[in-house]
């Protein structure tokens, strides 16, 4: 059981005590430390704050408490229940709205759930509010009187207005789409995508949709990570029912992974380079991804003749650093898609109908497209933080390891070998380090790895 409080959002696992679980009085104080700062940064007696959920099981208990928590602190709600995370983010300026709380864990198993905060331009908070957020958490609170309470307003077609705005793009070839008269199967995970996608494949004219993990119950059917290892099932069924792929998502719609018509892994790697390639071919601009994320990227851009910049893991990283580059697409390697014609933020929906027109207009396979874009391979791997763990000598330690090598200390350690590199960096939503590599081949990144972590070995288990 776990509470990780970040700047980014507090995570925690549901049941058990206060501060070490997500508990009530946990969620309580930390919904309260975001409405005080919102009303601070607007100077407003009573700011509008958009809450929206994923499919978890605990998600509509906690949007109840959240959103009356708000009400009783004089806010006013938009209840948009059950939605995906770029949705939110969306209507939050759309609608004029002072800022927006999306209950979600991500990735993470049935028994977390997440408070994450986005401001007013529906961007995830910066890391100085979140310091703020922090802070006002853990003070005692002045509640209005009677009269002043927020009201709640539930709005019904976030996701309608999110699919409408895909589809005005002009980069979404919905008649290349319907053309190709695809049969996609669909793997919700049983939360938010389930319902969604399938909404919008039907808007941009796909026909034939198998549905696989639909119902938004939180009872995952299996981890909610869309990773290769998770998805066995999903890769066996593009087979059976002989789809033209697959489409994953993890349970709030921000990441997107494929399988190929062969039933094979696309990889969430790819799903950036994929849609970046397809854009830079119609627009030109520069491109963004953290440092965590594939070679495959920045050797696209060189392509299309235009530049490549990395930031630090975490969107809000990448989505600065987009907008100082004015980059045209970016994103996160763990199929995380940026594009900023739509809106700053992590968007398996817009990357669906973008990497769909992609296909549409090469008129490949997947694994043929696959086959025509820079081949890494990437292996991911972690370091479980027990007790006692210091992470900030560990990595120092390292960084003397291997200091004949190209490092960057941006965020964690960067290691950058001839043929490959290493990123180790302490994860913002898991007790954990990340370690991540890759090579020119499967042997090379696994490689990359293992000396990596004989060499933690030592270092925390001196001879």
């Amino acid at each position: 059981m776990a509470l990780i409080k970040s700047i980014s959002g507090f995570r925690g696992t549901i049941g058990g005590n206060a501060n070490n679980n997500l508990t009530p009085d946990n969620i309580l104080s930390f919904t309260l430390g975001f409405a005080q700062y919102v009303k601070e940064y607007t100077a407003k007696p009573k700011p509008k704050i958009v809450v929206g959920r994923d499919g978890r099981i605990s998600g509509q208990a906690i949007l109840n408490l959240v959103s009356g928590a708000l009400n009783l602190f004089g806010v006013d709600v938009v209840n948009i229940d059950l939605t995906t995370t770029p949705t939110l983010e969306m209507l939050v300026p759309q609608i004029n709205a002072d800022a927006g709380i999306i209950l979600t864990a991500s990735h993470n198993p049935k028994e977390w759930n997440a408070l994450k905060f986005v401001n007013n331009t529906g961007e995830f908070i910066s890391a100085d509010a979140g310091k703020l957020v922090l802070e006002y958490a853990d003070q005692a609170f002045d509640y209005p009187d009677v009269d002043a309470l927020g009201v709640t307003e539930h709005y019904t077609h976030a996701v309608q207005d999110h699919i409408n705005a895909i589809l005005a793009d002009d980069l979404v070839n919905v008649e290349a789409i319907k053309a190709q008269n695809f049969k996609v199967l669909v793997d919700g995970i049983n939360s938010s995508g389930g319902v969604f996608i399938p909404m919008l494949l039907e808007a941009l004219g796909v026909e034939q949709v198998e549905l696989l993990n639909e119902v938004p119950n939180g009872n995952f059917a299996h981890n909610p990570e869309p990773l290769a290892v998770h998805l066995k099932e999903t890769c066996e069924k593009v087979l059976s029912t002989q789809s033209h792929m697959a489409i994953v998502v993890d349970p709030d719609v921000d990441r997107l992974a494929f399988v190929d018509e062969k039933g094979q892994m696309f990889g969430e790697e790819y799903t950036l380079v994929a849609v970046a390639d397809y854009i830079l071919g119609k627009r030109k601009g520069n491109t963004v991804s953290n440092l965590s994320s594939s070679r495959a990227l920045r050797d696209i851009a060189h392509k299309h003749g235009v530049e490549y910049a990395a930031s630090a893991v975490g969107e809000v990283n990448v989505v600065n650093t987009m907008k100082a580059t004015n980059a045209v697409i970016g994103g996160e390697g763990n199929g995380g898609v940026i594009y900023p014609p739509l809106h700053h933020g992590r968007d398996a929906m817009i990357g669906i109908a973008l990497f769909l027109s992609y296909v549409a207009e090469q008129k490949q396979t997947l694994s043929e497209i696959k086959a025509g874009l820079p081949r890494y391979f990437m292996e991911k791997n972690k370091i479980q933080l027990n007790e006692g763990i210091d992470v900030d000598e560990l990595l120092n330690q390292l960084k003397q390891t291997f200091s004949k090598e190209e490092i960057s200390t941006v965020d964690g350690v960067k290691i950058d070998f001839a043929d490959g590199w290493v990123h180790l960096r302490k994860s913002n939503t898991e007790p954990i380090i990340r370690v991540y590599s890759e090579g020119k081949s499967v042997d090379e990144a696994k490689a990359f790895v293992t000396l990596i972590m004989n060499e933690v070995d030592k270092i925390l288990k001196p001879a």
